[in-house]
This record gives C-alpha cells, sequence and structure tokens, in this order.
C-alpha cells in the first residue's frame, strides 16, 4: 500500500507542478505577490500534491468498488420501483458531498446555501435515474442528450439572465472528486451486468446525464425565485506577513474541511454498509480493504480541499485582478490557454476517467491520449472564458453553437466516445477549477469592470463544453485510423465496428 501511495503521490506531483511553475512564476514577474501570499500559495500546493495521491488510491481501493458492486446489483434488480428510489437517493446523497457545490453555493448569496445545495441534488438524483434507466433499457446516449440539451436552451429563455451563468456552471461543479468515481463504477458495473455488443458504450454517460440535472434544476429555481438581488461575495485576499501567520490560516480552515468531508462521506458509508448487509457481496479482508480506502479518501480530500481554498482563491482572485487592469489586459487570452492546458491534469476525477477509459478500451484509449484531448479542451474553453470578461459576451453566443457542434458529431463517432466525451466535461469542472478558475475569473472581471454573475461566472460552464468536443475529434480520428489499419489488411468495411470488435480483431491477428 505504501508503494502505490508514492506512485499515486509522485503522479500528481507531475500533474500539479506545471500549474504551481506558471502562477509562482507570475508572482515573480508581472503579478508580484507578497511573500506571505506567495508561501501561503506554496504550502497549498503541497497539500494538494499529497492530498491527490492518498484521494486517488482511495478512489480506487474504495469508492471503484464499492460503485461497480452497487451498479451489478442495479442490474440484478427486478423492482423498478425500488431501483428508481435507490439510484434518487444516492444521487441526492452524493451530491450533497460533493465539495465542489459548496464552493459555488457560497457565490450565489441571493438564495440561501441549503437551497441551491437541495436544487441541485434534486436535480442529480432524478437524472441518476433516468441514466441508470437509460442503460437498463438500451436507449442510446446520443438520443437523450440532444432531447434535454434542447430542453435546458428552451428553459435558459424564460430564466433570470443572472442566473443562466450559474445554471451552467451547477451542471459542472456537482461533478467531482467524490461524484465521479461513484458514478463511473456504476456504468461500469450495470454494463457488465446487462453485458451485450453495447456494454462499452453502455460503462459511460452516468457522468453526462448528471450534470443535464442540475443546470435544468437551477433554471427552475431562478424562475421561482425570481432575485433582483442576485450578487456574489467577493473574495477576500487574506493579509499574511510572516510564516506563522500562514500556519495560523491553514490551522483554522484544517478543521472546517475536516468536519465537511467527515459529514459528506458518511452517508456514503452508511449506505454502502447497508448495500452489504442485504447483498452480502463482498467477504471481511474486502471490507477491510474498503475501509482502509475511505480512509485515504477523507485524508486525501481534508488536504486537498484544505490546501486548493486557503492557498489557491486568494492567489487566482489577486492574479485576475491586477492583469486585467493593466495595460496588458488581453494578455489574459493566451495566459487563460497555458493556465487551462495544465490545470485540468491536476483534477483528481480526471485521474479516475482516464484510467477508467484506459481499462474499458483495454488500453486502446490511452490516458496520455485522453489527457491531451482533455486539456486542449480547456485550454480553448479558458481562451474563450476571457474573451468574454474583455468583451461582454453573452454565453449563449458560445454555449449554444458548441452544444450543437458536439450533438451532431455524436452521429459520427465511435458511440463509446460519445458517452467519454460527455462524461469528459462534467469530470473536468472540479476543485481546481472553481476554487482556482472561477477566482480567477471573478478577479479578471473586477479588473475591466464588468458584471460579475454573467460575464465570470460561467467559466466552469465553458470547461465542461469544449472536451465534448475534443474527444469526440480523438474518437474520429481512432476510427479512421482504425479503418486503415483493417483496410490494409485487405477487410471490405462497410462501417465502423464497435471498440470491443476492435479489440478481439486484434488479438486474433496477434495469434
Amino acid at each position: 500500500m505504501n508503494k502505490k501511495l508514492k506512485e499515486k503521490i509522485i503522479e500528481s506531483l507531475s500533474s500539479v507542478m506545471p500549474i504551481t511553475a506558471i502562477v509562482f512564476l507570475l508572482s515573480v514577474t508581472v503579478t508580484p505577490l507578497p511573500i506571505g501570499l506567495t508561501i501561503m500559495f506554496l504550502v497549498g500546493a503541497s497539500m494538494l500534491i499529497i492530498g491527490m495521491g492518498f484521494f486517488s488510491l482511495g478512489a480506487d481501493v474504495a469508492m471503484t468498488p464499492m460503485g461497480e458492486a452497487v451498479g451489478g446489483q442495479f442490474g440484478k434488480t427486478k423492482h423498478i420501483v425500488l431501483l428508481i428510489f435507490i439510484s434518487f437517493l444516492m444521487g441526492f446523497i452524493i451530491t450533497v458531498a460533493e465539495p465542489d457545490l459548496q464552493v459555488l453555493a457560497g457565490q450565489v448569496p441571493s438564495v440561501p446555501n441549503a437551497v441551491l445545495i437541495t436544487t441541485v441534488a434534486l436535480g442529480v438524483g432524478i437524472f441518476l435515474v433516468v441514466a441508470v434507466l437509460r442503460t437498463l433499457f438500451g436507449i442510446r446516449l446520443s438520443q437523450m442528450l440532444i432531447f434535454f440539451y434542447i430542453g435546458v436552451f428552451i428553459l435558459a429563455r424564460f430564466a433570470p439572465g443572472d442566473f443562466v451563468s450559474v445554471a451552467f456552471d451547477s451542471g459542472g461543479v456537482t461533478t467531482g472528486p467524490i461524484t465521479v468515481p461513484f458514478l463511473l463504477a456504476i456504468g461500469v458495473g450495470l454494463s457488465a451486468m446487462r453485458g451485450g455488443e453495447r456494454s462499452q458504450e453502455d460503462s459511460f454517460g452516468l457522468v453526462a446525464l448528471c450534470s443535464i440535472g442540475p443546470i435544468l434544476a437551477v433554471m427552475l429555481l431562478g424562475i421561482v425565485y425570481n432575485p433582483s438581488d442576485a450578487s456574489y461575495t467577493p473574495v477576500a485576499v487574506m493579509e499574511v506577513e510572516t510564516t506563522r501567520d500562514v500556519a495560523v490560516q491553514f490551522a483554522r480552515e484544517l478543521p472546517h474541511f475536516l468536519k465537511e468531508v467527515v459529514v459528506a462521506l458518511v452517508p456514503i458509508c452508511i449506505f454502502f454498509l447497508l448495500f452489504q448487509a442485504v447483498s452480502k457481496k463482498f467477504t471481511k479482508r474486502h471490507m477491510i480493504r474498503i475501509g482502509i480506502g475511505f480512509v485515504y479518501t477523507m485524508i486525501g480530500l481534508v488536504l486537498f480541499l484544505t490546501g486548493v481554498n486557503v492557498g489557491f482563491i486568494p492567489v487566482g482572485h489577486l492574479i485576475g485582478s491586477v492583469i486585467a487592469a493593466s495595460a496588458y489586459k488581453w494578455a489574459l487570452i493566451p495566459l487563460g490557454m497555458i493556465i487551462g492546458y495544465y490545470i485540468v491534469v491536476a483534477e483528481p476525477a480526471v485521474h479516475v476517467l482516464n484510467k477508467q477509459v484506459e481499462e474499458i478500451s483495454n488500453g486502446s484509449i490511452s490516458q496520455k491520449a485522453m489527457r491531451l484531448s482533455l486539456s486542449l479542451g480547456v485550454a480553448i474553453s479558458l481562451a474563450l472564458a476571457m474573451l468574454r470578461i474583455l468583451t461582454g459576451l453573452s454565453i449563449f453566443w458560445l454555449l449554444i453553437p458548441g452544444y450543437v457542434i458536439a450533438l451532431i458529431m455524436t452521429f459520427f463517432v465511435p458511440k463509446m466516445f460519445v458517452g467519454i466525451a460527455f462524461d469528459s466535461g462534467g469530470v473536468a469542472t472540479g476543485p481546481m477549477t472553481s476554487t482556482f478558475l472561477l477566482p480567477f475569473a471573478i478577479g479578471a472581471c473586477e479588473g475591466v469592470g464588468g458584471n460579475v454573475l454573467t460575464d465570470a461566472f460561467g467559466v466552469v460552464a465553458m470547461v465542461a463544453m469544449t472536451p465534448l468536443i475534443t474527444i469526440q475529434i480523438m474518437g474520429i480520428v481512432f476510427g479512421r485510423q482504425m479503418r486503415a489499419a483493417q483496410t490494409m489488411e485487405g477487410i471490405d468495411i462497410v462501417d465502423l465496428p464497435a471498440v470491443d470488435e476492435i479489440i478481439e480483431y486484434e488479438e486474433d491477428s496477434s495469434e
């Protein structure tokens, strides 16, 4: 276990170091930071690295086996009403547990935090039911995505303007480090139990559908509340001058995040124990291993959340505001691209998805290819987000064409890539997005004197959108490569085969 933990920490170090180096370079050149704030950022980065290592190992040992077991049991359930109730309850519980949602809720004080969180959790619960039923009844994911996204943009026409960006952001932040490992594993368990030619395709798509529920729910909330005083909470840059001040800040916040993580994980733990009592799925040895994995997950999340919230939020806000207020404010666009390219690989849930994709495809889709596609997508999204802030461009001018392109592409890529792409959009928007990119965007918006709720909010939505396109482009390239490889072998191709058929063909050829 110690060897695996060391490997995970080294992996997280390679992921976090680029964005840490970029911010540190900015702090000593374009946007000088007080020495106390710089030390606080570096301490936060160190906690983030160690926390990601613990979390990744915990997800492998505990969250993934749990989710796969639950998903497999779902496939055996004959009582649809019971299945719907359990799916809804599980979706609600894991969403309330998601720390990213707490960060977003604190930025929208015109609606009480508890109301916003409950609304989002209801949306996820309902759409987890939809996602589970889709898998069991074999409904095409692309058909459901087209139907629901048409509904999203129709409803957006009637929602208050200040709530639209918040609604789209809520769809991204709900699929974070707690939700994603569980949902991905449930998808794998369900598809494995259902079997058939589409088992690989059906392994993905739960995250994609669960990201739509909060968007619709928050828009409906905006229509009901119709707030006239929508505002946001400005980021307070803490005054830290000495190493003692830094230590005090972290010591003050650590218990808060410990409590938050414990409260988040306890309902999941209770649910799993009830599941085990009924199903007897795991042996005593496996239960001990999962218990250790839960501890690793808890330690990792506490360290990660403390590091990014204390060390990254004030730095991101300050850098964004200083650059935007300078004569070089247009540098925000290329800078946003660079930060976006590197920051996505620091998201804990991204590692979980990439590993899952590689395993499900038997190595045909490598983690490296996934990382590159996600990084390019997020780089483009951050450039567009900065363009919005500088010009005041409506988010609809970017989201509508982006989703139209993504949905049209679903007819031309191997079906498994549809689920992977739309899952990737939710996975890319984790704690790093809500605790660094959102404050960075808010600071930049304040620097240029823009409307924070309409121009800065929406950065999470942009990050969630562009991977839908870049991952599907990867799918098209993958499909053409396999066509070319098979054509060279003299095979007459009528249609692009499923990925599992490709893998079987490759294995036969090697023999």
